[in-house]
């Protein structure tokens, strides 16, 4: 799984080393969160095709999936981009099947949108997934801002699922760990973009941000990158 792609940087990134990743680690399924591919805010179309034709298999979203209006109607087309399944009532699918594998996409709640609770919500899914005889291998993308709300969901999961890995904050965390009852861990799985910049965006304007509070355009920084993933 690749974490959040920040921009052409990190499309560029994917599709200059995602090939070779593929043969050296003999790697079978390619999970990526695509919520920030274009222009560092939202989806399109291009963008889903660029990464599908790097090896992608399926990719996952966040708060910033209709950040590019285009992308709505064609949320419910037999497109791979998924949404939160969280969502209340939106265009798209917060879970696809693929190969074999499922994958699910949720948000959590705290210092984030007020979305359906994201437990009770994999809850149902889970029950859903059983009943359709998809339930061997689930992948859960987890996106959220606390690590608490994480790793609350990585032991709320443990055992039913195959893997809970985070995304959204693009700053990877040091506990990869299979759980107790053999669930894949990881809070965070870091971002896919530039390496020197702030969670991908060039780092001089997010300082003047902070040093001024006025409101400013951040850009996707440019300059050598840096591919996060984790491989399960």
């Amino acid at each position: 799984m690749i974490g959040d792609v920040i921009g052409k940087p990190g499309r560029d990134a994917v599709c200059a080393l995602l090939p070779d990743l593929k043969r050296e680690k003999a790697i079978d399924f390619v999970i990526c969160n695509g919520e920030n591919t274009a222009g560092g805010y939202g989806i399109t179309a291009d963008t889903t095709a660029e990464l599908l034709q790097s090896g992608v298999d399926v990719l996952t979203s966040g708060n910033h999936i209709w950040d590019k209006k285009e992308i709505i109607p064609l949320m419910d087309e037999d497109l791979p981009p998924i949404r939160l399944a969280n969502y209340p009532d939106a265009p798209g699918r917060g879970y696809i099947h693929v190969s074999g594998v499922t994958v699910v996409n949720l948000m959590g709640r705290v210092v984030m949108a007020s979305l359906d609770c994201p437990f009770r919500t994999a809850d149902a899914l889970l029950d859903q997934l059983k009943e359709e005889g998809n339930g061997n291998v689930i992948i859960v993308d987890f996106h959220a801002e606390a690590t608490s709300e994480k790793q609350a969901m990585g032991w709320y999961l443990d055992g039913r699922v195959s893997g809970v890995l985070g995304t959204h904050t693009n700053v990877g965390t040091v506990d990869a760990k299979i759980m107790p009852q053999g669930t894949a861990y990881l809070t965070d799985v870091g971002m896919t973009g530039s390496r020197d910049s702030v969670i991908g965006s060039d780092k001089d304007a997010v300082l003047e941000r902070f040093l001024t509070s006025l409101p400013n355009r951040l850009t996707v920084a440019s300059g050598p990158c840096v591919l996060n993933a984790a491989l399960v």
